[in-house]
C-alpha cells in the first residue's frame, strides 16, 4: 500500500590527525549526550493523537527505501501514544523510516524475547511495547521502513548477570566506567552472538533492517582503563583487531536474515587516524557493514576540531568536513558501505538547535551526495518544521537494486 493511500485510510478513519579520545571527548562521552529518558509526556508538539487502524495482512516492506530519511524512537516512544503522532508526522513529511530501540543501553528489551540468554538474565522484566508486532504492521501500512536498534557492548544488565562475559577489575569484581556502568567484554564472541540472536528474532517479528550500536570498547581515559581486564582477549590481539573480528562474526550471523547489516560508529572515526582506544577504525568499518552510520553530532566536537572555534555553532561545516573525510577515505577501497550519518536534532549547550540548524546538517550531507540520514533526539521529540513535505514515492521502484545505495560507488 502506498503512503498516499495509507494517508487516505487514516483520514477516513480518524554520530584529523591521530586523536586522543580522552582529550577530545568531554565528560558526557560520545553517544551519551543525555541519560536514557524516563516515560515522558507522549506529545510535545501539536500533532493530534490518533488510533491508527491495522489492516491484515500488512503489505511487505522487505527492503530499505532507496533514500532513507529516518528518525530515532526510544522504546518508550515506540510503545506509547507518541508512536501514533510520529506515524502521522511521517505521513505528512519526507520521513520514511523509524529506528526503534529493541535493546537499549540498559540491557532491557522493548518486547518479550524468547532468546534463552535474554530470559536467563531477566531482560524481559521492563517491557515497553507489548504489542510490537501490531505496531510494526502499522509502520508497513504507512510505508515506514522499520529498523531495529540493538546495543551490543554497553549492557550493564548482561554484565551483572553474566560476569564471565564482562570487563573485570584488576582487584576483582566488575570494572565500571566513570558513570558507574558495567560493560560486557567486546573481545568475547558470546556477547556478539547474543546480539545476533536478538536480531534474528526482531526480523522474524517484522523489522526490515538491523542497526547495531556500541560496537566498540568503553570510551574512557587511559587512567581508568588501566584497571580493566578483558578475559575474552586473544593472545596479542588489539582492540581494533577484536572489533574487526567480531564484526565479521556479526555479519555472518546477520547476512542469512536477508536484511541490511548496519552499524553506528563514533563521528570522529571519519577523520581520526587511530582507533581512539575503542577499536573503531574507518577503513575496517566501511568494509565490514552494508551501512555505516557515523554519529556526527556537532555538540560532541571540541573546540579546534576542523579548525572551528565553536563546532556546535557551525553544524553545516562540521557535517560537511566530517563527510568529506569519510568519502575521501572510502574512495580507494572499492565497494564499501553506504554512509548514512546520524545528525543532531537535540540541544546540548549553545546554541539551541532549531529546525534551521538541523536542516543545515541535512544540506551539508546532501550536497555531498549523501541523501540518506537519521535524526537523533533521545526523547524522540521532533519539531515538524524540520521536515520537508512528503516525498512523491517510497519503497523500491520496479527493477531497483534491493541493496542499500552504495557508499562511494
Amino acid at each position: 500500500m502506498s503512503r498516499l493511500l495509507a494517508r487516505g485510510i487514516l483520514a477516513a478513519s480518524l554520530q584529523l590527525a591521530p586523536l586522543s579520545l580522552a582529550a577530545q571527548a568531554p565528560e558526557r562521552g560520545w553517544g551519551d549526550e543525555l541519560p536514557p529518558p524516563p516515560p515522558a509526556p507522549d506529545s510535545l508538539f501539536a500533532i493530534p493523537t490518533v488510533d491508527l487502524p491495522v489492516f491484515w495482512p500488512a503489505p511487505p516492506l522487505h527492503h530499505p527505501p532507496s533514500t532513507v530519511r529516518a528518525i530515532y524512537l526510544n522504546a518508550w516512544a515506540f510503545g506509547g501514544r507518541r508512536f501514533y503522532d510520529l506515524v502521522r508526522l511521517a505521513d505528512r513529511t519526507e520521513i520514511n523510516a523509524f529506528v526503534v530501540d529493541v535493546k537499549d543501553d540498559t540491557g532491557y528489551l522493548t518486547y518479550r524475547s524468547a532468546v534463552p540468554t535474554a530470559i536467563d538474565i531477566g531482560a524481559n522484566q521492563q517491557l515497553r511495547a507489548r504489542d510490537t508486532e501490531a505496531r510494526l504492521r502499522v509502520l508497513r501500512e504507512h510505508g515506514i521502513h522499520p529498523i531495529a536498534r540493538i546495543v551490543v557492548a554497553k549492557d550493564p544488565l548482561l554484565a551483572s548477570r553474566k560476569p564471565g562475559w564482562s570487563v573485570q577489575h584488576v582487584n576483582g569484581g566488575l570494572w565500571r566506567d566513570r558513570l558507574d556502568f558495567a560493560w560486557v567484554d567486546g573481545f568475547n564472541d558470546s556477547v556478539w552472538i547474543y546480539a545476533a540472536q536478538l536480531a534474528s528474532e526482531a526480523v522474524r517479528m517484522g523489522f526490515a533492517e538491523v542497526q547495531y550500536d556500541y560496537v566498540r570498547f568503553p570510551d574512557e581515559p587511559e587512567s581508568r582503563l588501566a584497571s580493566a581486564l578483558f578475559p575474552g582477549r586473544r593472545e596479542s590481539e588489539t582492540k581494533r583487531q577484536g572489533i574487526a573480528r567480531n564484526l565479521r562474526l556479526l555479519r555472518q550471523r546477520t547476512k542469512p536474515l536477508g536484511v541490511p547489516f548496519t552499524i553506528d560508529v563514533f563521528g570522529l572515526t571519519t577523520s581520526a587516524r587511530s582507533d581512539m582506544g575503542i577499536g573503531q577504525y574507518w577503513e575496517d568499518l566501511v568494509t565490514a557493514a552494508d551501512v555505516v552510520l557515523p554519529m556526527v553530532y556537532p555538540s560532541h566536537y571540541m573546540r579546534g576540531v576542523y579548525n572551528l572555534r565553536h563546532p556546535n555553532g557551525e553544524p553545516y561545516l562540521v557535517i560537511r568536513r566530517a563527510m568529506q573525510d569519510a568519502l575521501r577515505r572510502s574512495a580507494p577501497l572499492g565497494e564499501t558501505a553506504e554512509i548514512r550519518p546520524y545528525l543532531q536534532a537535540f540541544t546540548l549547550g549553545q546554541p539551541r538547535y532549531t529546525p534551521q540548524l538541523v536542516r543545515e546538517q541535512i544540506r551539508a550531507a546532501e550536497e555531498l551526495g549523501l541523501r540518506s540520514w537519521v535524526l537523533w533526539n533521545p526523547r524522540s521529540a521532533y519539531d515538524p518544521a524540520i521536515f520537508r513535505p512528503e516525498a512523491p514515492a517510497t519503497g523500491l521502484a520496479s527493477g531497483e537494486d534491493p541493496r542499500p545505495a552504495g557508499g562511494t560507488q
